[in-house]
């Protein structure tokens, strides 16, 4: 899927494939029989969810946003979370003739399992190296020191040490505190809530804007403000962050990725009183 922003900006979406989570985790206090007209969940009562990166390029240079579930999974694993890695990144990549030394930028929303699983890949020998040797890795400094490298028992289970460690011990990581412009036209924002330090990205080419919020809104069935995950360390802050950028992508008509859509990740979100309704497009129904 490719989008034009205008200007030789082109953002396009690539698919890690699929995964699954329990449904009430992903929804929090919102009852099954609301959520399940939205997403409806399997016999393990777990729903479906897409694994969406960006490729971004302007400029000459090009940037990958999340890295997905990636490789390394044991059978058992891949059971329990319902993987289905197709056609995955690394041939997403190929098919477009990239090499992963060609990439000089990779930008996390955050650091757990299903946004940077594709960090890092194995060698023949299981020796686990960074994916994108020449690449900054670019991720909240406080999601990296501060939640990363020290979890909570609630939170441990999301950061698995062998999607950042390699990259931390290549000495890989460019961390930012809080909003930065990484090259113009390519910003990431603070969007607190999910993780204590969890970011959202935003593409400006000459005629449009794309926001790719990540956890910050999951899914289309996340548009309404309280449908908020259970695994947010702030719902209250991620509740705050929605409703502040889910209306300015409304006011100004910006293209949204939403990065665990499985069907239909590119669109737009239009105001309905308090809510937000999503409008999903196709690449060439995009327009300004």
């Amino acid at each position: 899927m490719r989008i034009e922003l205008g200007g030789g900006t082109v953002v396009e979406v690539l698919r890690d494939g699929v995964f699954r989570l329990d449904g009430g985790a992903m929804f929090g206090v919102v009852p099954k029989p609301l959520w399940s007209r939205r997403k409806p969940s399997d016999e393990r009562n777990r729903i479906r969810l897409g694994l969406n990166c960006l490729l971004v390029r302007a400029g000459g240079r090009m940037a990958l946003a999340d890295t997905g579930i990636g490789q390394g999974w044991s059978d058992k694993l891949r059971d329990i979370y319902g993987i289905e890695r197709e056609p995955g990144l690394e041939t997403e990549l190929r098919r477009r003739g990239l090499d992963p030394e060609e990439l000089e930028l990779v930008v996390l929303t955050h650091l757990h399992f299903d946004h940077a699983g594709g960090n890092t890949r194995p060698l023949e020998d299981g020796t686990l190296v960074p994916s994108f040797p020449r690449a900054r890795y670019v991720v909240q400094h406080g999601n990296l020191y501060e939640e990363a490298l020290a979890p909570n028992e609630l939170r441990r289970a999301s950061y698995l040490p062998r999607t950042f460690m390699p990259v931390l011990e290549a000495g890989l990581f460019a961390p930012v505190r809080g909003d930065a412009e990484l090259w113009p036209g390519l910003e990431v924002v603070l969007t607190r809530g999910h993780a204590l330090w969890h970011q959202s990205i935003l593409v400006r080419g000459a005629e449009r804007t794309l926001f790719y919020p990540g956890d910050l809104v999951p899914t289309a069935a996340h548009l309404d403000p309280p449908y908020i995950m259970a695994y947010d360390h702030l719902p209250l802050e991620t509740l705050a962050n929605k409703k502040r950028w889910l209306g300015q992508a409304a006011a100004e008509r910006w293209l949204i990725v939403l990065e665990h859509e499985d069907t239909a990740p590119l669109g737009r979100v239009v105001r309905d009183g308090e809510r937000f309704r999503w409008e999903p497009l196709e690449p060439g129904e995009v327009s300004g």
